[in-house]
């Protein structure tokens, strides 16, 4: 009885699993175990795509590990990834059942050590030099006296209240004050926003549009100060149409923002000092310089006075002058008789010489060649014109008897009819002739009337046609078209 049941297989017993159970345990199992990681390495290739998604990869010299940063994380990141960045990722892992690959959910990447940051600020020197954001020849001039200028800052601390001193004692002028933070993860793309803010005002609005811009904090670490280092900032500081003066950190202190701007100030103190002239000193000048044009002014008229002088005493009597005119004058009268005569007389000498050609036999024979020319012309052209009025009447012909074949005449004559309603419309379906109360029935030699039933009888004369298929003339020269029997 034994032999009769087979024994079951090594893992015959196990059960079974669709491939999805399976990615999605493994999903579950990955997620639960590595929520929440933080995983220091080097950032490798670096692919960004229209969605906003960010897919790069973590790596050492033993592994590498897939990261992606979703659009809604990637504008939170408080650095943006970079091939070659030495990083502590931080996020969780998960896996990809679509490709059965595992990968990190990156939702914060800082710099992993000062070092790390001083190297990526060179590589990133260096690639934004290359593209010419740094050329001092895009570097635009600074305003002698704004009108108004705006300020890029933290409304609250030392900095504004410098530059706003400063400005009140060289020169009072208007001030625009773009709040913004000026460390940390938000103070990129607000210095940013604010830099392009300023510069999408329209001239003559009712906020006026500053003339200068200053981009100002005060000093700190690398870290405090890398906001100002990041690519947003540097390129909306290269892009602004209006002049900017930065003047971040101390003296010693400097940031990509500066290689951008059109001047770098070494403090915000002094950024105010670049921005405006001291009033004083300007009135000063405008005083010196206006004694300066009055003297000039008259130290001119007074040599113009004395150079008209002299050149009066050295220019001829005015009646010296007519006389010599004068004298010009009679001498050329004298000469003009003469000269008309010879030009008479070259003319008549001309006109004869000329007129030799034109003796009345060469042009008689001169006409009569024309006109024996125009005459074969005349007959070339008569006989064309035959040949083509042959040519057309012949056409004609043929299209007239084409015409008579396939117009619906023709068609009559080879046993066929033309129904029409008792107005005259054509018939072309029994639905519509069994709507009107009479008919009428053309035949190749004559009309006959067909009264429907209940109407009126036929004339005597009037007999019924046997009815063929119905056919309609769409010939060319048909003319009109309708039932045909």
């Amino acid at each position: 009885m034994s032999d009769l049941i087979d024994d079951p297989e090594p893992g015959q017993n196990a059960p079974e699993f669709s491939v999805s159970e399976i990615s999605g345990a493994v999903k579950r199992t990955i997620e639960g175990r590595f929520s929440h990681v933080r995983v220091r390495g080097e950032i490798g290739r670096v692919n960004r795509y229209g969605s906003g998604h960010i897919y790069y990869d973590l790596k050492d010299d033993g592994a590498v590990l897939n990261a992606v940063t979703w659009k809604g994380q990637a504008g939170r990141l408080s650095v943006q990834p970079e091939e070659g960045m030495e990083v502590v990722a931080v996020g969780k892992l998960t896996s990809f059942p679509k490709q059965s690959k595992y990968q990190m959910n990156v939702m914060e990447l800082r710099v992993a050590g000062v070092g790390a940051l001083m190297a990526m600020l060179e590589k990133r020197k260096k690639a934004l030099a290359a593209e010419g954001l740094f050329d001092s020849g895009r570097k635009r001039p600074i305003p002698y006296l704004p009108g108004v200028i705006g300020v890029v800052t933290s409304p609250s601390g030392a900095v504004i209240r410098d530059i706003l001193h400063r400005l009140r004692d060289r020169f009072p002028r208007k001030v625009l004050i773009w709040p913004v933070a000026v460390q940390g993860d938000r103070c990129a793309p607000e210095v940013a926003a604010a830099i392009e803010g300023f510069n999408r005002m329209a001239p003559g609005g009712a906020m006026p549009r500053p003339d200068l811009l200053i981009v100002a904090r005060g000093g700190g670490s690398i870290e405090d100060l890398w906001g100002f280092n990041e690519e947003s900032v540097v390129r909306a500081a290269a892009a602004s149409k209006i002049p900017l003066i930065s003047a971040v950190g101390h003296e010693t202190d400097t940031t990509l923002i500066d290689y951008a701007s059109d001047q770098r100030a070494p403090t915000p103190t002094a950024a105010a000092e670049l921005a405006v002239p001291v009033r004083g000193e300007l009135m000063a000048w405008l005083a010196s310089m206006e004694e300066r044009r009055v003297r000039a002014l008259s130290d001119g008229l007074a040599r113009r006075q004395q150079r008209l002088r002299d050149l009066s005493r050295a220019l001829p009597n005015p009646a010296d002058l007519v006389a010599m005119q004068a004298q010009r004058l009679d001498l050329m009268g004298s000469r003009l008789p003469r000269a008309l005569q010879a030009v008479t007389e070259r003319g008549r000498a001309r006109l004869v010489e000329q007129g030799a050609g034109l003796r009345p036999q060469v042009l008689q024979r001169a006409v009569e060649s024309k006109r024996e020319r125009l005459e074969n012309i005349e007959r070339r052209f008569v006989r064309a014109a035959q040949t083509q009025g042959r040519d057309w009447r012949s056409r004609l012909d043929g299209l007239e008897r084409l015409r008579e074949t396939l117009g619906y005449q023709a068609t009559l004559e080879r046993g066929y009819a033309v129904v029409r309603d008792g107005a005259g419309g054509l018939v072309s379906d029994a639905a519509t002739a069994a709507s009107h109360a009479g008919l009428e029935i053309q035949f190749r030699d004559g009309v006959v009337p067909v009264a429907s039933e209940g109407a009126a009888p036929a004339p005597a004369a009037a007999k019924p046609a046997k009815r063929k298929a119905a056919k309609k003339d769409t010939s060319a020269g048909g003319g009109e078209q309708g039932s045909l029997f």
